[in-house]
């Protein structure tokens, strides 16, 4: 696995989404077989490893380090914060609002520590920009917690160009994440990926898969759990889903041509944007995994990378990525 810097981190070119092992995609549970996964990652070379507070609430952080106590020194492990949690409320319902007060991001730290069971983050993301609190004092206490060494790099996630500058200002900022996919091209048109190769800032996609669409593995929706969040975006709804599919036929024809799977292009083309890029697809399953690494050695053309471009742009893919009230919280 070839080596990419994240500020001063230095990670493997691709990385593990570990979300979906326990939020969000109607997880099982299993963590047993999510452990096998995450240990199969670190044998082919992964080395940055995707949690936060959010996820379960708090399980897929004591899922995480627990699975990664083994090959502690070998890996990188980010997790977020930045959420109020009820974890009274039902998966859907339990973030309920926005909390990046001082006092909240040294607690979730020294929570996150814990279920980590880890002497220190290497990569501490704010979850969502928090309206309420300027993003200097949010940042202040961020870098308080890396003199501290609790933490060894900042980063934020979905983030403005804007507040990444100011937030920059404040103290170094190793890594900002956000999604970014052949389907969705936001950090393209609102400077953000700019302002992050200006600055020498790292950039993680999440989602890079299209949440599993841009794999040719969902065609149906029927087949999405009744607790699936995807239910809820629109490019999931019956007339965008169709619609999208559509797209993904295209996809499916130009990879066959290649001898690589949709899932393997898809991530070829992120992989393709830039040194900076550090994707992290999420996955339970070990094949989709090996599938998934296996994608950082195919090399791309660069007419191949702008006819995929071309194939999935924007203005083709129906439906926007958030519900309304989610929208709103993203590129603050």
């Amino acid at each position: 696995m070839k080596i990419r810097k994240l500020g001063s981190l230095s990670v493997s070119s691709l990385g593990l989404g570990c979300m979906g092992m326990s939020h969000g995609y109607s997880p099982t549970g299993d963590d047993v077989s999510s452990t096998a996964t995450l240990h199969r990652a670190v044998e082919l070379g992964v080395t940055l490893f995707d949690t936060a507070e959010v996820y379960g609430p708090y399980t897929n952080e004591i899922l995480v380090g627990k699975a990664l106590k083994p090959f502690r020194d070998k890996v990188q492990i980010a997790t977020k914060f930045g959420f109020r949690i009820d974890p009274t409320k039902p998966a859907a319902g339990m973030m309920v609002g926005t909390d990046s007060r001082p006092e909240n991001v040294r607690a979730v730290a020294e929570a996150s520590l814990k279920r980590l069971d880890t002497d220190v983050i290497d990569l501490y993301y704010q979850h969502r920009v928090d309206p309420a609190v300027p993003i200097e004092e949010t940042v202040g206490a961020m870098a308080e917690l890396v003199s501290q060494g609790k933490v060894k790099a900042l980063g934020l996630s979905e983030a403005s160009a804007d507040t990444i500058r100011r937030a920059h200002a404040i103290h170094p900022i190793a890594a900002v994440q956000s999604e970014y996919s052949l389907w969705t091209r936001d950090p393209e048109e609102n400077g953000v990926l700019e302002t992050c190769r200006e600055l020498g800032i790292g950039f993680v996609p999440f989602s890079p898969l299209g949440r599993g669409v841009l794999t040719g593995g969902l065609k149906k929706l029927d087949t999405l759990a009744a607790d699936d969040f995807r239910r809820s975006l629109p490019r999931f709804q019956a007339d965008n889903f169709d619609a999208n599919l559509a797209l993904i036929t295209l996809l499916e024809e130009m990879a066959a041509k290649k001898g690589v799977t949709p899932g393997q292009l898809a991530l070829a083309w992120v992989l393709a944007q830039g040194d900076l890029i550090v994707p992290i697809p999420g996955t339970t399953k070990i094949a989709n995994l090996e599938s998934n690494v296996a994608a950082a050695d195919i090399v791309l053309t660069p007419d191949e990378v702008s006819q995929l471009g071309d194939l999935l742009s924007p203005s083709k893919v129906a439906g926007g990525r958030y519900p309304e009230a989610m929208a709103k919280m993203a590129g603050r």
